[in-house]
């Protein structure tokens, strides 16, 4: 099992890389791991690494070369303050944007069998997105997705399963905004842990071993029901 960087070609014609992890054996399926405002720094590579040890094809696009290749940041203030201004300005591309290169992640995943998507922070926003968006997905896991809980997405209506990941004590999303999206989707999974925002990140002081074991045990669970040949 060893991770290596692939160049992927969206829809319209844009090429930029994805770390791609085959797993050993045939695999039981795809994961496409959606990454932070970090890039697809060592943390999203381990995340994929994880998957790709379960069975899976993993596939961690890099949602910044439209504005700026090969964005692999820490978690300094300054590293926060880059990936800030390198999301706003993704977020400011015309429509679909970084959407379709989900999408061109999602057909490589998908040589695989079933596709989920997993997303943290910014990724857990584009997770939430892509649920409804795109073709092609099976199960959705968004941990911490920064404005999910905005009237605009909890708006939106998935077309797969989703279980959706969030922190009491998350500073970016108040727990008012996550009980708004909890009663506007009865059919999502909603688990609430004792944490921070950026919990499952041990590179981060806001990581919590424990929320993040159980965190990661609800999505391979929800991910092996979903995810069935």
């Amino acid at each position: 099992m060893t991770g290596a960087s692939v160049n992927l070609t969206a829809a319209d014609g844009f090429v930029f890389p994805a770390y791609v992890v085959r797993p050993d054996g045939s695999p039981r399926g795809g994961i496409v791991v959606l990454q932070e405002i970090f890039g697809v720094n060592a943390h999203i590579r381990a995340v994929a690494d994880g998957y790709a040890a379960q069975g899976y094809l993993a596939i961690a696009p890099s949602t910044f070369s439209r504005v700026q290749p090969g964005v692999e940041l820490g978690y300094t203030p300054e590293d926060v303050a880059a990936g800030v201004r390198l999301k706003a300005a993704v977020e400011g591309l015309p429509a679909p944007g970084v959407l379709q290169d989900v999408q061109a992640a999602v057909n490589m995943a998908a040589e695989a069998g079933p596709v989920g998507v997993v997303g943290y922070c910014w990724g857990g926003l584009l997770t939430w997105r892509v649920a409804g968006l795109l073709a092609g997905i099976h199960a959705a896991v968004p941990y911490y997705g920064g404005g999910m809980t905005t009237p605009t997405e909890i708006a939106r209506q998935p077309r797969c399963p989703v279980l959706a990941h969030f922190g009491d004590q998350d500073h970016a999303i108040p727990l008012e905004g996550v009980q708004a999206f909890r009663a506007a989707h009865a059919g999502v999974q909603v688990e609430i842990y004792n944490a921070q925002h950026g919990f499952n990140c041990d590179h981060r002081a806001a990581f919590n071993a424990d929320a993040a074991a159980l965190a990661r045990e609800r999505s391979l669970a929800f991910f092996a029901q979903h995810l069935q040949r």
